[in-house]
Protein backbone atom coordinates (compact mmCIF):
# COMPACT_ATOMS: atom_id res chain seq x y z
CA UNK A 1 0.00 0.00 0.00
CA UNK A 2 1.49 3.20 -0.77
CA UNK A 3 1.36 6.01 1.44
CA UNK A 4 0.17 9.91 0.63
CA UNK A 5 0.63 12.72 2.75
CA UNK A 6 -0.76 15.88 1.81
CA UNK A 7 0.24 19.32 2.87
CA UNK A 8 0.42 23.14 2.35
CA UNK A 9 -3.63 24.26 2.35
CA UNK A 10 -4.71 26.74 4.67
CA UNK A 11 -6.83 29.97 4.59
CA UNK A 12 -5.99 32.14 1.79
CA UNK A 13 -7.63 35.87 0.51
CA UNK A 14 -9.65 35.60 -3.01
CA UNK A 15 -6.09 36.27 -5.29
CA UNK A 16 -3.91 34.67 -3.20
CA UNK A 17 -1.54 31.82 -3.74
CA UNK A 18 -0.61 28.47 -2.25
CA UNK A 19 1.55 25.28 -2.81
CA UNK A 20 0.10 21.75 -1.87
CA UNK A 21 2.86 19.10 -1.44
CA UNK A 22 2.70 15.79 -1.76
CA UNK A 23 4.96 12.92 -0.46
CA UNK A 24 4.53 9.27 -0.98
CA UNK A 25 6.08 6.19 0.22
CA UNK A 26 7.86 4.62 -2.69
CA UNK A 27 9.48 6.35 -5.79
CA UNK A 28 6.04 6.25 -7.90
CA UNK A 29 6.35 10.20 -9.62
CA UNK A 30 8.60 8.87 -12.19
CA UNK A 31 6.63 5.40 -12.91
CA UNK A 32 3.06 6.68 -12.89
CA UNK A 33 0.45 9.32 -13.78
CA UNK A 34 -0.34 11.23 -10.55
CA UNK A 35 -2.79 14.26 -9.85
CA UNK A 36 -4.15 16.47 -7.53
CA UNK A 37 -8.05 16.21 -6.67
CA UNK A 38 -10.03 18.28 -4.65
CA UNK A 39 -13.39 17.77 -3.23
CA UNK A 40 -15.91 20.73 -2.29
CA UNK A 41 -18.58 20.05 0.72
CA UNK A 42 -21.54 18.00 -0.65
CA UNK A 43 -19.82 17.31 -3.87
CA UNK A 44 -17.85 15.10 -5.56
CA UNK A 45 -13.84 14.17 -5.48
CA UNK A 46 -12.31 15.30 -9.27
CA UNK A 47 -9.69 15.11 -10.62
CA UNK A 48 -7.97 18.72 -11.30
CA UNK A 49 -4.66 18.55 -12.51
CA UNK A 50 -2.46 15.77 -13.76
CA UNK A 51 1.28 15.08 -14.60
CA UNK A 52 2.40 11.51 -16.69
CA UNK A 53 5.58 9.99 -15.90
CA UNK A 54 6.92 11.48 -18.96
CA UNK A 55 6.12 15.13 -17.41
CA UNK A 56 3.23 15.90 -19.36
CA UNK A 57 0.38 17.89 -17.60
CA UNK A 58 -3.23 18.41 -17.80
CA UNK A 59 -5.88 20.53 -16.17
CA UNK A 60 -9.31 21.16 -15.88
CA UNK A 61 -10.84 24.65 -17.67
CA UNK A 62 -11.74 26.27 -14.39
CA UNK A 63 -8.03 26.10 -12.88
CA UNK A 64 -6.40 25.77 -16.87
CA UNK A 65 -3.86 28.97 -16.30
CA UNK A 66 -3.93 29.46 -12.41
CA UNK A 67 -2.50 26.10 -11.27
CA UNK A 68 0.42 24.36 -11.78
CA UNK A 69 1.19 20.57 -11.24
CA UNK A 70 5.04 19.83 -10.75
CA UNK A 71 7.43 16.78 -9.51
CA UNK A 72 10.58 16.61 -7.88
CA UNK A 73 11.29 12.52 -8.40
CA UNK A 74 14.25 12.72 -6.08
CA UNK A 75 12.38 13.56 -3.12
CA UNK A 76 9.35 11.39 -3.84
CA UNK A 77 7.36 14.78 -3.89
CA UNK A 78 4.54 16.55 -6.29
CA UNK A 79 3.31 20.37 -6.00
CA UNK A 80 0.47 21.94 -6.77
CA UNK A 81 0.88 25.71 -7.59
CA UNK A 82 -2.14 27.80 -7.05
CA UNK A 83 -2.80 31.53 -7.80
CA UNK A 84 -4.98 33.87 -8.54
CA UNK A 85 -7.12 31.96 -6.18
CA UNK A 86 -11.02 31.85 -6.01
CA UNK A 87 -13.99 31.29 -2.88
CA UNK A 88 -15.08 28.48 -5.67
CA UNK A 89 -11.32 26.54 -5.32
CA UNK A 90 -12.10 25.98 -1.49
CA UNK A 91 -12.21 22.09 -0.95
CA UNK A 92 -10.02 19.61 0.43
CA UNK A 93 -7.05 18.93 -1.90
CA UNK A 94 -6.12 15.03 -2.13
CA UNK A 95 -2.93 13.55 -4.35
CA UNK A 96 -2.99 10.32 -5.63
CA UNK A 97 -2.65 8.47 -8.80
CA UNK A 98 -4.32 9.72 -11.62
CA UNK A 99 -6.30 7.09 -13.29
CA UNK A 100 -8.94 4.75 -11.42
CA UNK A 101 -6.94 1.15 -11.53
CA UNK A 102 -3.88 2.67 -9.83
CA UNK A 103 -5.77 4.34 -7.66
CA UNK A 104 -7.32 0.94 -6.63
CA UNK A 105 -3.70 -0.45 -6.63
CA UNK A 106 -2.30 2.17 -4.31
CA UNK A 107 -5.05 0.98 -1.73
CA UNK A 108 -5.40 4.25 0.05
CA UNK A 109 -6.22 7.81 0.05
CA UNK A 110 -4.10 10.61 2.38
CA UNK A 111 -5.77 12.92 5.08
CA UNK A 112 -6.04 15.81 2.47
CA UNK A 113 -4.98 19.25 2.99
CA UNK A 114 -7.77 21.88 3.34
CA UNK A 115 -7.64 25.14 1.44
CA UNK A 116 -10.11 28.07 1.99
CA UNK A 117 -10.47 30.82 -0.06
CA UNK A 118 -12.01 33.48 1.78
CA UNK A 119 -11.82 37.13 2.30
Amino acid sequence: QVQLVESGGGLVQPGGSLRLSCTASGNIFSIYAMGWYRQAPGKQRVLVAAITSGGSTSYVDSVKGRFTISRNNSKNTMYLQMNSLKPEDTAVYYCNAADVNTVVKFGSWGQGTQVTVSS
